[in-house]
């Protein structure tokens, strides 16, 4: 499977903060316009604005028009690019543990 190494390292630099993080989770339950986005936050709507494009640039996020609403959408696809690429290592890491199990069970046998 190809890696698109430039498109991990948006989405990865565009989920290092914390407010990004919230709107993915907000958004995880649903699109949302940016002032329903902004609601939570101590921030201007022009701060979370621009973290919206962040998360759009990296791919993460899109935008439609719904007459005057611009609704945001997470980008499902995106995020299991970025959750196989992570599984990629972690069952590799599983797999060396369970052979070191093995190792250590057998020792264990043999006493």
């Amino acid at each position: 499977m190809a890696v698109d190494e430039e498109a991990l390292d948006r989405a990865f630099t565009a989920l290092g903060d914390p407010v990004r993080r919230a709107l993915i989770a907000r958004l995880s339950r649903g699109e949302a316009t940016v002032n329903e986005l902004a609601e939570p936050f101590a921030i201007t709507k022009q701060a979370v604005s621009r973290h919206i494009q962040v998360l759009e640039q990296a791919g993460l996020i899109t935008r439609s028009r719904d007459g005057q609403r611009r609704p945001c959408h997470l980008v499902p696809a995106a995020l299991e690019a970025l959750t196989g690429w992570i599984d990629t290592y972690r069952l590799a890491t599983e797999r060396s543990y369970r052979r070191l199990d093995a190792v250590l069970e057998s020792l264990e046998e043999k006493k």
